[in-house]
């Protein structure tokens, strides 16, 4: 017994303690230089030819837009200028249109128009 005992404080001795060891932290790597690009122009954004084209208002549009020619997105402008102007939008639900007697010819003679539905009808009296 007294054998086992040397044996295994020579085992204990032998071992050596292992101490926490503190974590470096790790190198980091300087960034790699990009090649110096040319700063390219932006260009000036053209818009759709599609939006631009000049469409001629039906009797019913001219009446609240005018009769001139315009483009469908000045058209809407237009509508929407009317709208403000009359005091037509709806006070409790601010995406309804109340339609007055010219506005209910060009919206299908609905009363209360969704603002996503004036492109649709407005479709309708442009050619």
């Amino acid at each position: 017994m007294a054998t086992k005992k040397k044996a295994a404080k020579k085992a204990a001795a032998k071992k050596p303690v292992k101490k926490a060891a503190a974590k470096k932290p790790a190198a980091k790597k300087p960034a790699a230089k990009k090649a110096a690009k040319p700063a390219k122009k932006k260009s000036a954004r053209k818009p759709n030819a599609a939006f631009m084209k000049a469409l001629t208002p039906s009797a019913a549009l001219a009446a609240v837009v005018g009769a001139k020619p315009l483009p469908r997105t000045e058209a809407v402008k237009k509508i929407w200028a009317y709208i403000k102007a009359n005091k037509l939008q709806d006070a409790k639900n601010r995406r309804n249109v109340n339609t007055d007697a010219k506005l209910k010819v060009v919206f299908g003679n609905k009363a209360q128009v969704s603002m996503f539905e004036i492109a649709k009808f407005l479709g309708k009296h442009l050619s």
